[in-house]
């Protein structure tokens, strides 16, 4: 993926076909749905007398409701069966699902249509597993963020090309309904086309019992993926962004009509907008992730989600037209850009929140039981979407207006964020690593695939700066326990992110000969529990740029636990301000300029019985170069 673009994988089997598949299934959910909100907001005295602010949360929430109900079963069919064959009986039930919803829309039958709604919800439980867990199965490391970053922005074209045509349609004189009944089910017959064409993905458990009981089922979900707990924390991270997204899309259509003062079209605008952001949000973490599951942008993400969340409320009160205007007139509205930029940015940074959620639970799960726990995050993920509609209805009852309802929520995201963010700090620690590589520094990494992806090894790095373990930290794939000198892991600040990151100090001997064994001990621990632990052979920082000799620490943890010794190098961090330079820190960190390049560079990994601190001091000066 480093050398390739992201969306070279649809030119490839073993991506395309499954891609095209869930798109046209994300494109009919919402061509349906739209369809029935837009005829049920502007025309709803022809199909029924009940509350159209009361339908239009009700019927999100029925087509969620199966996510509670099957999730369980789903999760257990996908890792018991062949994916590609249970994708394409799930395509089947769609198109004899839209079938059902034709009639209903030929008969003006309303509660058929809903019932169709709720089929659709159980089209889209039982492809849920499937879609997430196929990608570890077809994808390298490198390839999982950009291809959940295509999937995202893949879903969300559909939703909103989906939800422009549906809104269109049936509006369209005099065959809107006709148009919508049978589109549906011509949709559906391309997304079974597709399937056929999905490459074997083989069972990861076939020999799984399948327990129907859908209650016991969910809480045996629920309790396996609590005891991995930041996989447990990002499912619940995600499902709270379904609670989000669930209320503001909720609110659109008579946030158009009642508060803009728009026909049909603005609320397609506002839909067209929000997905377009989610779409772009989605491909930008590929780029800022650097090719890696990057959880640093999940606190990004959330800050933005109630930045411009608090943002949209205060726009909303600064617009005044009281005349009904379509889309091109509401664009021309004093303050209608500014709606719609905050609505973008809520897309954007919601996709930049998602992304790297999805692909640490890919990443950090049990391969036997990814689709089961997918699942199980599927169930939360309803549970939180039937909340959000109850949470909307009552605040609309209690007389709350939908801005304030915009308001309210972004407020709730933020103490949710303070707490899931407190509780994992490895989310805030990586944000606050990832931000300082991309605000004081350019950095590139080279041959970071050396860094192996499973299994224990010590990484060993020339010292250079008070900031190489966040460098390093920033750029690995996978955490990194640190071993570091005591009195520079007190130093105010840096101490919290590297207790967040389970830094291991060490002092000399003649210092604190207790501390020192405890160290040992505890990186003997860490790598016996397959952790990868960092150590700079030095024991200090350098003082004129160049590599001080190489101690024998590392011999002591390789006696004691023989792992594979990867070198590394660090250039371009000596002269910063965070360096030990002699000269003045001030003039040389001015001169480099706000955005200097740094580099860091792996070498081969080396084998413990090989090894010595003269051949790795050797090595990682061979790494270093010249360059400083």
């Amino acid at each position: 993926m480093s050398q390739h673009n992201q969306f070279s994988l649809l030119k490839e089997r073993r991506f395309a076909p499954f891609f095209w598949t869930q798109f046209f299934g994300a494109f009919n959910d919402n061509v349906f749905k739209t369809a029935l909100l837009t005829i049920l907001t502007y025309d709803a005295l022809s199909w029924t007398d009940m509350n159209v602010g009361l339908l239009n949360n009700l019927i999100p929430g029925l087509f969620i409701l199966p996510f509670v109900l099957f999730s369980a079963t789903s999760g257990q069919l996908a890792d018991k069966f062949e994916k590609g064959k249970v994708a394409r009986y799930v395509k089947l039930l769609e198109i004899a699902i839209m079938l059902v919803a034709a009639i209903g829309w030929m008969q003006h039958q309303l509660w058929l249509l809903i019932a169709a709604v709720a089929g659709m919800g159980i089209h889209s439980t039982l492809f849920g597993p499937v879609k997430y867990a196929y990608l570890p199965q077809h994808l390298r490391s490198d390839e999982l963020v950009g291809g959940n970053g295509v999937i995202e922005m893949g879903t969300f074209v559909g939703i909103l090309l989906g939800e422009i045509l549906g809104a269109m349609l049936v509006v369209h004189k005099p065959w809107g309904i006709e148009l919508v009944a049978f589109g549906t089910i011509a949709i559906a017959v391309i997304g079974w086309l597709a399937s056929l064409r999905i490459p074997e993905s083989p069972a990861p458990a076939p020999e799984l019992k399948i327990n129907w009981n859908s209650a016991t089922e969910t809480v045996r979900n629920i309790r396996f993926s609590s005891q991995n707990r930041p996989v447990f924390l990002s499912l619940l991270a995600n499902s709270w962004f379904w609670f989000y997204g669930a209320i503001v899309l909720a609110q659109f259509p008579l946030y158009a009509k009642d508060y803009l003062h728009g026909d049909h079209s603005v609320f397609v605008l506002l839909l067209t907008v929000f997905s377009f952001g989610i779409g772009a949000g989605s491909l930008l973490c590929e780029r800022l992730s650097g090719h890696k599951v990057e959880i640093g942008l999940v606190p990004f993400g959330a800050i933005g989600l109630s930045l411009f969340g608090l943002d949209l409320y205060f726009s909303s009160l600064a617009y005044v037209n009281q005349v009904e205007v379509d889309a091109w007139a509401f664009m021309r509205q004093v303050g209608s850009w500014k709606i719609m930029f905050d609505i973008v940015m809520i897309g954007i940074f919601g996709g930049l929140y998602i992304v790297p959620l999805f692909a640490l639970i890919q990443t950090r799960c049990d391969p036997k039981h990814l689709s089961r726990t997918i699942a199980g995050m599927n169930i939360m993920n309803a549970l939180f979407m039937v909340v959000a509609s109850l949470a909307a209805m009552l605040m609309l009852k209690q007389g709350f207006t939908i801005p304030q309802i915009f308001m309210a929520t972004a407020i709730l995201n933020g103490i949710v964020a303070v707490y899931i963010f407190s509780v994992v700090p490895e989310f805030l620690m990586r944000f606050v690593a990832w931000l300082l590589i991309h605000t004081v520094h350019r950095v590139r990494g080279i041959d970071i695939d050396r860094i192996p992806e499973t299994g224990p090894a010590v990484l060993v790095c020339n010292h250079v700066s008070y900031m190489d373990a966040i460098v390093i930290m920033a750029y690995s794939p996978r955490p990194i326990r640190f071993v570091m000198d005591h009195n520079i892991f007190k130093i105010p600040f840096l101490s919290w992110v590297f207790r967040t990151a389970k830094a291991i100090p060490i002092a000399p001997a003649k210092e604190d000969p207790w501390l020192m064994e405890k160290s040992f001990i505890d990186v003997a621990q860490a790598l016996h529990e397959g952790d990868l632990v960092c150590i700079f052979p030095e024991g200090k920082l350098t003082r004129d740029g160049e590599i001080n000799e190489f101690k024998g620490g590392v011999m002591k943890i390789i006696e004691r636990t023989p792992v594979p010794v990867i070198p590394m190098a660090l250039r371009g961090l000596w002269g910063s301000f965070l360096s030990r330079d002699k000269g003045n820190p001030f003039q040389r960190s001015f001169r480099r300029g706000p955005f200097s390049r740094l580099e860091m560079v792996v070498g081969e990994p080396q084998a413990p019985d090989m090894v010595t601190p003269q051949n790795l001091q050797e090595i990682v000066k061979n790494l270093r170069g010249e360059w400083k």
